[in-house]
């Protein structure tokens, strides 16, 4: 009687443990959730400005930024009359612009160009020339908003190089100019610092090539 009450006892209890582990396979591995979430997170890439230049910062760009100078401690780079291996290369995500003489970067200046609406930015990309216009000021009405030292890379004068913007009563719009190589901020002119955009307005000859690209 105790031997068949054992055998019972056994069998009952080899019937519970398989029970037990088969519950325990069909249940969902939550730690295996929790590992595949960090490495969803692990994989998503947060873009920065910086991630988007063609050039790395040199080391003598100005910080902290200040629209009020040049970007750079050094000096502007000596331009001839009639210079023709000049470019200006704009990172409009990378809130840069470069000066280049053949291949080779001569100057790094701060910058904001066209705000972006649905992916794309107000600032057309594409390669253009510099102008014959160029002023000392303007303002638009219709945007109550001007900007000085300007320059124009379009036929139709419409899109600019120029000064942090200023306000119907000519003084700077400070909270607009403190965006300046921070993000993109115009409606599609190309922002510079005060002396950068008078230095560029100044000096940078007629048909000068202009290359515009998001990164």
């Amino acid at each position: 009687m105790k031997k068949s009450l054992l055998k019972v006892l056994t069998a009952f209890c080899v019937l519970l443990i398989c029970a037990i582990s088969l519950a325990r396979i069909s249940m969902p591995s939550q730690p295996e959730k929790k590992n595949s979430a960090m490495e969803a997170k692990k994989t998503t890439v947060i873009k920065t400005a910086s991630s988007y230049r063609p050039y790395r910062d040199p080391k003598d760009l100005r910080s902290p930024f200040n629209w009020k100078k040049p970007s750079e401690i050094k000096p502007y780079p000596k331009i001839k009359h009639l210079e023709n291996d000049l470019t200006i290369r704009v990172s409009l995500k990378g809130n840069r612009v470069y000066i280049l003489r053949g291949n080779k970067r001569v100057y790094t200046m701060l910058a904001s160009a066209g705000l972006f609406k649905k992916g794309k930015s107000l600032t057309p990309t594409g390669n253009y020339k510099i102008k014959n216009g160029r002023g000392d000021s303007f303002y638009n009405p219709e945007l109550n908003e001007g900007a000085n030292n300007w320059t124009s890379w379009d036929k139709e004068n419409v899109y600019l190089f120029h000064s942090v913007p200023t306000k119907g009563n000519g003084k700077y719009n400070i909270k607009e100019a403190e965006k300046l190589g921070v993000k993109p901020a115009s409606h599609g002119c190309i922002r510079l610092s005060v002396p950068d955009s008078r230095w560029l307005a100044e000096n940078i000859p007629v048909g000068t090539k202009v290359i515009i690209k998001n990164n």
